[in-house]
């Protein structure tokens, strides 16, 4: 912490010395007029020095303005944590963390109330999810980082719902590498997607953490958790190096200020989510069906597991990130066709109606 400044003001005073003439009226002189000079402005004052808080300081802080969540899919649950934007309820998390789910659940580590929430919009390119709890009120907000110059060597702090526990779990650690790209794979549809630009640190990120802050020395949000390696099987002996990964703040917030002003665009989609009902992989033909929901439009369709998707509504398909961009475009209700090779190496094409289902 900083104390107050103190500034010194020096006082000039001069003294003007005068002559008193008895005898004789006053002489006026004629000369040339005064010059005035220019005194160059003072320069600014240098920046406060950053704050830094105490360990607990800093977990005091931060753990009111963070949710647990709880995204339900139907067959299986996953747990996250999400960041607290605004009183009323706005939530920043990871997009991999809601993918998939029917009902979202979160639980305020603020008042300790439960809210449903609901998916504003997300950029699965991104990985960043935008939520807003039900009926939320008057929460705790986070404090983002105005200055987001981060630092190999900087101290952190990851803050999240650790392997689901439903309690803060806080990991310290050092920023260790900057602009780092992974490829991340979705446990709903078997896409994959390459993640850039993320800073690299060696603070114990869990499964459970995804979706929540990371944190400077003074308690301000710089990213947002989004995957580690340090591994959740307690039998198992934990990574000699843990290197875990998150979204810069300045990216997430781009994809949330997007999403708040409804704008769609080629990686962000806004509202209810359109369902094919199919998981793909990639395939040197396209996007190779792996599995097909019963009742689903592409089932509907005629679409099997081992068969390819190799052109969507006019545009091919070169893999599974293709086939889910291409998507997100698209709204339920809207008629696409799509052409996919059978196991006979058959071409086939049907005009599928886009049914509403879970963020993808």
């Amino acid at each position: 912490m900083t104390g107050p400044r103190a500034a010194t003001v020096l006082a000039v005073a001069t003294a003007v010395i005068g002559s008193l003439l008895l005898s004789a009226p006053p002489v006026r002189e004629s000369g040339p007029p005064a010059v005035t000079v220019a005194q160059p402005a003072a320069p600014p004052p240098p920046p406060p020095p950053p704050v830094v808080l105490s360990p607990e300081e800093v977990e005091a802080r931060v753990i009111p303005a963070i949710v647990t969540l709880v995204a339900d899919s139907g067959f299986v649950e996953t747990a996250g944590t999400g960041i607290v934007l605004t009183p009323d309820g706005v939530v920043l998390t990871n997009h991999h963390v809601i993918d998939g789910a029917l009902d979202i659940s979160a639980v305020s580590l603020g008042n300790g109330a439960e809210y449903v929430a609901d998916v504003l919009g997300y950029d699965s390119s991104r990985d960043i999810a935008v939520l807003r709890l039900q009926g939320a009120g008057d929460l705790p907000a986070a404090t983002l980082a105005k200055d987001t110059t981060t630092g190999i060597g900087d101290p952190v702090t990851a803050v999240g719902n650790a392997e689901g526990g439903g309690v803060p779990v806080a990991a310290r650690g050092f920023v260790t590498d900057l602009e780092q790209t992974i490829t991340a794979r979705s446990s709903t549809d078997g896409s994959r997607n390459r993640l850039n630009g993320l800073i690299q640190v060696d603070a114990a990120v869990r499964p459970g953490d995804s979706g929540g802050p990371l944190v400077d020395a003074g308690a301000a949000v710089i990213g947002v958790n989004t995957a580690g390696n340090a591994d959740s099987d307690p039998s198992k002996p934990a990574p000699a190096q843990p290197r875990s990964y998150a979204v810069p703040i300045d990216t997430a917030m781009t994809v949330v200020d997007q999403v708040r002003a409804g704008r769609t665009s080629a990686t962000v989609h806004i509202g209810d989510t359109p369902l094919l009902g199919i998981s793909v992989t990639d395939d040197d033909r396209g996007a190779e069906v792996l599995w097909v929901s019963i009742g689903t439009p592409a089932d509907e369709a005629g679409i099997e597991i081992g068969d390819v998707i190799t052109d969507f509504d006019g545009t091919a398909v070169r893999s599974s990130a293709d086939l889910s961009k291409l998507m997100i475009a698209r709204h339920p209700g809207d008629a696409v066709a799509v052409r996919w090779l059978d196991e006979s190496e058959q071409q086939r094409t049907a005009t599928i109606v886009l049914e509403k289902g879970p963020p993808r």
